[in-house]
């Protein structure tokens, strides 16, 4: 994956889940813990607005369902965070496709 196409995942997910800058050095690891840890709050204190932005980000209901009552309880988070992070990363090579920008 192109370190572009990380850093524009990331914002679109920064804004969601209030994220903090990105450091210096960015990859899709760090970002994809972060995000994990976030959710893993969320879960337990937000669950309301953490389903709203999986419904905004069109994770889609099935896979939600699936990682809500399949993953093992210590996995929700980080697969959550896999699933919203790849959704992302599909909407931002999505719009360069069709915008002609590769």
């Amino acid at each position: 994956m192109s370190e572009t196409l990380s850093k524009e995942t990331f914002l679109l997910l920064r804004k969601d889940f209030d994220l903090p800058e990105k450091a210096d050095e960015f990859d899709e690891e760090k970002a994809i813990a972060m995000l994990s840890k976030v959710i893993a709050y969320m879960l337990d204190r937000e669950f309301e607005r953490l389903l709203q932005i999986c419904y905004r980000i069109d994770l889609g209901e099935e896979k939600l369902k699936k990682i809500l009552h399949v993953s093992d309880p210590d996995q929700v988070a980080p697969d959550l965070a896999c699933a919203l992070w790849n959704r992302q990363k599909q909407k931002v090579e999505i719009r360069k496709r069709y915008s002609g920008k590769e």
